[in-house]
This record gives C-alpha cells, sequence and structure tokens, in this order.
C-alpha cells in the first residue's frame, strides 16, 4: 500500500494540539512516532486539520505514507489499527484504517468537518468532566436551550465570519458555509453540534460564547444576524474554554 487514512480519536488534554510543535508534546508527535516504529520505517503524516491544545478528537483523519519511494506498507489494512495502538499512548487511539489514492490528501480533500461543543450544565461540579466539557456552573433551561438553538440557526448558510474569528489571526478569506448548527441536551451535558465546509480559527468557541450571551438574556437569537454582518470580533461573544471541543468527523468523497 502507498497510502492508509487513519481515522483517530484523541483526549487532548495532556497536548499542545495535533499540529508538531518544537520541543512541546503534541498528538502529531506521538503519532509519527507510533506510525514509524509500526511500519519499520520513516512515514509522512498528514493531519486534516490543526486543533488546539487541550483540544479532542472523536473521528480526526490523517494520511500516512512512505517516505522513501522504495517502501510500502505491508502491513493488512484490517491490522493497521492494531500495530499503530500498540505504540501509542492511552490516550490516542487509531479507530479504523482504509487505503486511498496517493493523490489523496486528508485537509484538501474534506468536503465537511463537524465539531460538538460540550457544557455541563450544572451547578455541582461533575470530576469526570474535568478538562473534557466547559464547566458552566449554572443549570440551562429547556427555554434557554431552544434560544440558544433558535440563534444557532442565524449561523447558517454562507457568510464572512471576521466575527467569530480570533483577534491577530492572518487569514483573509473569511467566508465559510456552515451546513448544520444545533443545540440540544444530551443527559447532563448541552451539545453544540455545527458542520461546514471549513473553520476559521477559534471560531466553534467564539460561536459556543456569542450562544451562551443568548442563553444569559444578554442578547436576543436574531442578534446573531447583525454581530455576522459587523464582522467585527468584539461583538460576538468571549472564547470559550477548549475543554469542551471535539473534531467529531471529517466527509470525503469515497
Amino acid at each position: 500500500m502507498d497510502k492508509v487514512l487513519l481515522t483517530i480519536a484523541y483526549d487532548g488534554r495532556a497536548y499542545h494540539g495535533y499540529q508538531l510543535q518544537e520541543d512541546l508534546p503534541t498528538v502529531a508527535l506521538m503519532l509519527n512516532k507510533a506510525v514509524n516504529s509500526a511500519f519499520g520505517f520513516e512515514c509522512n503524516v498528514t493531519g486534516c486539520s490543526r486543533t488546539d491544545a487541550g483540544v479532542h478528537a472523536l473521528g480526526f483523519c490523517a494520511a500516512v505514507s512512505p517516505k522513501n519511494e522504495n517502501d510500502t506498507i505491508t502491513v493488512p489494512i484490517d491490522k493497521v489499527p492494531i500495530a499503530i495502538n500498540i505504540k501509542l499512548p492511552p490516550d490516542i487511539a487509531v479507530l479504523s484504517a482504509k487505503e486511498v489514492a496517493p493523490s489523496f490528501h486528508p485537509r484538501y480533500d474534506a468536503k465537511a468537518k463537524q465539531y460538538v461543543y460540550k457544557i455541563h450544565a450544572n451547578r455541582i461540579k461533575n470530576p469526570f468532566y474535568v478538562g473534557l466539557a466547559l464547566e458552566y456552573g449554572r443549570e440551562i433551561s429547556d427555554e434557554g436551550i431552544e434560544k440558544m438553538n433558535q440563534a444557532a440557526q442565524y449561523f447558517l448558510g454562507t457568510h464572512r465570519f471576521d466575527a467569530f474569528m480570533a483577534q491577530g489571526s492572518k487569514v483573509e478569506d473569511t467566508e465559510r458555509t456552515v451546513y448544520e448548527a444545533r443545540v440540544e441536551r444530551n443527559n447532563d451535558l448541552v451539545e453544540f453540534t455545527v458542520s461546514a465546509n471549513g473553520f476559521l480559527y477559534n471560531m466553534v468557541r467564539i460561536m459556543v460564547g456569542t450562544l451562551l450571551r443568548v442563553e444569559q438574556g444578554k442578547i436576543a437569537p436574531r442578534d446573531i444576524v447583525g454581530i455576522i454582518n459587523s464582522q467585527n470580533r468584539e461583538n460576538a461573544g468571549f472564547t470559550a474554554k477548549p475543554d469542551g471541543l471535539y473534531l467529531k468527523t471529517i466527509c470525503y468523497d469515497y
């Protein structure tokens, strides 16, 4: 095999994001070491996206191919996850592997990405959510969830999302298309799910901070329209902590 696409899950609490960084523990560093050891030669490992320090993944994708054209992946495709997982720490796991064309690129061939942000909405903290959900410190009523869900619908469609991009970001093309945005209760968590053709730096976390302003009654659901149109970061809500953010799914045409 010339190229394999891995689907990976990881708990991001111990890492400074996915991308390789000098002298810092990252998911890519651990994955690269594990892949090279499992296959017995150096590989190119290309991730589908960057994730910030402390952000998690349920379905991150990375493509693996030999660096040397004389090498080839001989591990049977159904055994690839097992071979790599043996080499990985407990907080990172390869869930599945699939052979792809040599021209495949996990970032540029992605049609959509889906994130979920988890909020523990309770006055009593839960130690099992530490670093894995935003501890909101108060309950969110059904009415509050409905208001947040109404507000989320205004994210749908194609817009310039300058107001939902971290200040200082140098990205010039801020137009993104949001396909799905919803807020719902999942047992003792409130979850915001959003899908788009791409995301700006901190975009989902700023969306969450803005939706929580709606829940708090500081802005109305309809105000999201004005915030988007303003293209001004100062008009949107705070940047929610990375704790509750999960890259859930990457969609490809295969």
